[in-house]
């Protein structure tokens, strides 16, 4: 595992140890920022169930302009910590450990809202349509948001949660990337 591109370019990214946490491979990453990025002018990132960190660094790397990265994983949050000195980008992040929907809160209570988001939760859970609707409800999504859930291939969330709906959908062999948008019109923005 490593940066793809930008400022942390082809740095390498630790892993968490054991078999607990499945990391975005190198190819699926790529894709994925080709097709939102590739590159950001500034914007926050929201890194749930951050695992190594790797998406929300590779935002960063690619320009965003501050992360937040969230795991329960006491092992997860040490890795992400040190793949953030790794990269130089430490000091462009937050880093905490906690449950997804606590977190959540925590973030509202800040007055916080993203730009972009990364849910890649187990694969066993299968509830990032909840999730979507509860960041949206809650004012954490900006209205130019763009959220990314990355997905078991044979689960298929819905085209709309919300004012959310999916823009770009892929499948690369079991894992399946979900791009949802703000759609403006159903927002009433």
């Amino acid at each position: 595992m490593r940066v793809i591109s930008g400022t942390a370019r082809g740095r390498t990214l630790k892993p968490v140890p054991g078999m607990g946490t499945r990391p975005t491979t190198d190819k699926v990453k790529e894709a994925l920022f080709s097709m939102i990025g590739p590159y950001f002018e500034g914007g926050r990132a929201l890194d749930l169930f951050a695992g190594t960190g790797g998406l929300g660094i590779e935002a960063l790397s690619r320009g965003a302009e501050w992360a937040v990265f969230i795991d329960k994983d006491a092992r997860a949050v040490e890795v992400v910590r040190g793949n953030l000195t790794a990269t130089g980008l430490a000091d462009k992040a937050e880093v905490y450990r906690n449950d997804a929907r606590r977190a959540l809160k925590a973030l509202v209570k800040r007055n916080l809202s993203f730009h972009y988001v990364f849910l890649d939760p187990p694969y066993r859970l299968k509830d990032a349509d909840e999730l979507l609707m509860e960041m949206w409800d809650s004012g954490l999504l900006s209205n130019d948001a763009i959220v990314v859930v990355e997905h078991d291939a044979s689960h298929v969330y819905s085209e709309r949660v919300g004012p959310l709906s999916i823009w770009k959908k892929a499948d690369y062999g079991d894992i399946a990337v979900s791009i949802y948008l703000v759609d403006t019109e159903a927002s009433g923005e």
